[in-house]
């Protein structure tokens, strides 16, 4: 390939990975064809995209948007996962089609700068993602507020429950 060409590829990932600061890469290799296209639909789906990198014009589009050093989660066949809600939900996506398909090898993800490795990238799949946190969040702030509703309405339902049985008891006896 020539110095033009690879530099027009290399301008291409730019363009493409601008404003992408999170992401998670694979490997694809040994993938049949209809797997990989199943695979890339139901990724498209949930707005997440699958892109095959050459590794070294990869690492060079990445240290041109001022990632740094991040080579070393490109290392054999690579292909770069992005897009969707967050890096959670990358991974757990990842983490999945891995369980479907035995060749599809999880080699690491970039967070926030920083370069995680396989293991990394597992871990952050067993993470909530913004929606689980959001209504961890929201349970914990209405929590306080049921426990005072309860307690205001429990000696209220107490009485009341008190007050039918008199009034029970008093028609059963003719009172």
């Amino acid at each position: 390939m020539s110095k033009h060409v690879k530099g027009l590829i290399e301008k291409d990932l730019v363009r493409r990975f601008e404003g992408v600061g999170e992401f998670v890469v694979v490997s694809v290799r040994g993938i049949a064809g209809t797997e990989n296209n199943e695979m890339r639909g139901e990724l498209k789906k949930k707005d997440i995209h699958l892109t095959v990198v050459k590794n070294s014009l990869a690492g060079r589009a990445f240290a041109n948007l001022g990632m740094g050093p991040i080579s070393e989660v490109f290392s054999g066949p690579s292909a770069v996962v992005f897009g969707g809600d967050s890096i959670v939900d990358l991974a757990k996506e990842m983490v999945d089609w891995n369980k479907k398909l035995d060749q599809l090898e999880i080699k690491g993800a970039v967070l926030e700068g920083k370069v995680l490795d396989a293991a990394g990238a597992k871990a952050l799949s067993k993470m909530p993602n913004r929606a689980e946190l959001q209504g961890t969040i929201v349970m914990i702030a209405k929590a306080p507020g049921s426990r005072i509703a309860g307690a205001a309405t429990g000696p209220g339902g107490r009485i009341a429950g008190c007050i039918k049985a008199l009034v029970e008891k008093k028609e059963e006896t003719g009172g």
